[in-house]
């Protein structure tokens, strides 16, 4: 048995390999073909573009794929018998771990300040069911135009505003646009279809997938730290270590004569080790040991 899985092409397909060689995964994409190889003789992947992903899953075309939760929204939008299952939110953006914003953004010099001023005025989006379903909402009129792509130069020329996704906002500002609102935040979610759920081999296939994924996303930024210390001094080094959970705590071998040592084993945030390894030293700790991390399972 295989199992068809969609990998999103486009601006997430990178993090997405990534991601996927940080949980065990290698993925080689040709730019020749839209069947990249895996070296998982049990999965089969396909490119398809994150847009239409919900629909190949729903359509039974592939029994499982990555996309946003915005693209999953916009498929949904008017059909929700749509059988899609959520299996795991994956927290990850081309360019960090974070979640994108789908943002209502007008001209730096133009007079619109709230949704409501856009009344009458023309959308430009690739998202147009969502934001068709905000203005309704606000009981707002607009004319929502679907965009091909470049749609941050559209205003004011041939759009009032845009509906955009945004992850660091530098786009927006680079072509001269302020954000007026927020219609949503979206991660990247593995989703699958219903009928193949329904084969036991293929839920689990799909749940150890998300596992892995979810501990390599889960282990991104952090390292573990071993070290040595005596025990008059494991207080002050404990009190020090920021830990995951409790830092793991075992004897060494006693040598006859001597103060009783300890090993300690924990993981923290990377960004701290620079500032904590001279604090350990000064602390008592010995033997100190940063290591990197591929998955942390929680």
């Amino acid at each position: 048995m295989r199992l068809r899985l969609g990998i999103p092409k486009g601006s997430l397909q990178d993090a997405t390999v990534q991601l996927f060689a940080r949980a065990g995964f290698n993925i080689y994409v040709s730019s020749r073909s839209y069947f990249p190889a895996i070296d998982d003789p049990e999965i089969e992947c396909m490119l398809i573009r994150a847009q239409e992903m919900a629909r190949y899953v729903a359509d039974g075309v592939i029994d499982a794929g990555l996309t946003g939760q915005d693209w999953i929204a916009e498929y949904a939008a008017g059909r929700p018998d749509a059988p899609i299952v959520p299996v795991a939110n994956l927290i990850y953006a081309k360019q960090s771990f974070g979640k994108v914003r789908w943002v209502l953004a007008v001209p730096d010099d133009s007079p619109f300040q709230t949704p409501q001023d856009l009344e009458g005025k023309t959308i430009a989006t690739e998202l147009v069911r969502a934001t068709e379903a905000y203005f309704a909402k606000k009981n707002v009129r607009v004319n929502v135009e679907f965009s091909w792509g470049a749609t941050e130069v559209k205003p004011p020329v041939l759009a009032d505003a845009i509906v955009e996704v945004t992850e660091t906002g530098s786009s927006l500002r680079a072509n001269r646009l302020r954000i007026i609102d927020t219609l949503m935040e979206s991660n990247t979610q593995l989703i699958a279809n219903a009928a193949s759920l329904e084969s036991e081999w293929t839920r689990v296939k799909i749940d150890n997938i998300a596992l892995l994924l979810n501990a390599a996303i889960e282990a991104q930024g952090r390292v573990g730290l071993m070290l040595n210390v005596g025990m008059s001094h494991l207080p002050a080094v404990l009190a020090l270590l920021p830990a995951l959970q409790r830092p793991t705590v075992s004897p060494l071998s006693p040598i006859e004569n001597e103060e009783a040592w300890v090993a300690v084993n924990t993981i923290i945030e990377e960004r701290t080790v620079r500032e904590l390894i001279p604090r350990l030293k000064s602390a008592g700790a010995t033997g100190i040991v940063e290591y990197p991390l591929n998955k942390i399972v929680l």
